[in-house]
């Protein structure tokens, strides 16, 4: 279990957060991605550009955004473009280091799945969709994946692939001549798994303190693979739960009453 004075979400946030390169242009999804950019910028990251699809660049919210169409974001930004501008010129250009995304499903190679849960036709629960999701894993020049581990998340073959990771993993990436390197980290609650150099398979590379490599296994609905020199995460700092609680505070108090 995680240490009491934080929570399993709070050391998933921080271990994403520290991800982030200062300076870097980073295409951010809403929920834990959007969360875990803001943290940086409000830390170790402060020149970091944070572009959100709607077409705001260099966005500095206050609080996190419920939504892309959410005022913060232009009010609080450098610049906002035609959402066609931020597609063609800006991540099909090639101008964005990082893509930060979410998910309600993922595989072995970080395809990920945010259309439907079960059949396509006859869901058993309907998603939010593709969005911009597909063409941020495909122009980003690398991608970082967050969402909670479990085996209804991590599973063995997906009901729906909005956006591919590594496709079938090995070079099958390389193939399609995409721009982007894909899914270089994706980081859960429990710890931290990259792709295999050669193979693109998944692997358990960190855990977070206090968490052992058998939840992670358990949580993984496939044979997750180890690496033989397993690191642990740093455990967040006074001054990050500090920050990042405060903007989940701020948060919490400007949507209050809100959809």
């Amino acid at each position: 279990m995680p240490d009491a004075k934080y929570s399993a979400d709070e050391m998933m946030t921080i271990a994403a957060a520290r991800m982030i390169r200062n300076g870097a242009s980073c295409f951010v999804g809403i929920g834990l991605p959007s969360a875990a950019a803001n943290l940086a910028r409000l830390t170790h990251a402060p020149d970091t550009v944070l572009i959100y699809e709607s077409g705001c660049i260099g966005t500095k919210p206050t609080v996190l955004p419920l939504s892309i169409g959410d005022g913060e974001l232009s009010e609080t930004a450098d610049a906002v473009v035609s959402i066609p501008e931020i597609f063609a010129y800006w991540l099909q250009g090639g101008r964005i280091d990082l893509g930060f995304l979410g998910a309600a499903q993922i595989d072995r190679f970080a395809n990920i799945n945010t259309t439907v849960i079960g059949d396509y036709y006859k869901p058993s629960v309907r998603l939010p969709g593709a969005g911009g999701a597909p063409e941020i894993a495909a122009s980003s020049k690398e991608v970082l994946i967050t969402l909670r581990q479990n085996k209804r998340a991590f599973i063995e073959k997906l009901d729906f692939v909005t956006s591919g990771g590594h496709f079938t993993g090995g070079d099958s990436r390389a193939k399609l001549n995409l721009p982007g390197k894909g899914p270089t980290a994706v980081i859960t609650d429990l710890g931290v798994m990259t792709p295999d150099p050669v193979t693109k398979e998944l692997t358990l590379t960190s855990i977070h303190p206090g968490v052992a490599v058998e939840k992670v296994i358990e949580s993984t609905g496939w044979a997750l693979k180890v690496a033989p020199q397993l690191s642990t995460s740093e455990a967040p700092t006074e001054t990050e739960l500090r920050i990042l609680r405060d903007l989940n505070e701020r948060t919490a108090r400007a949507h209050a009453g809100q959809a």
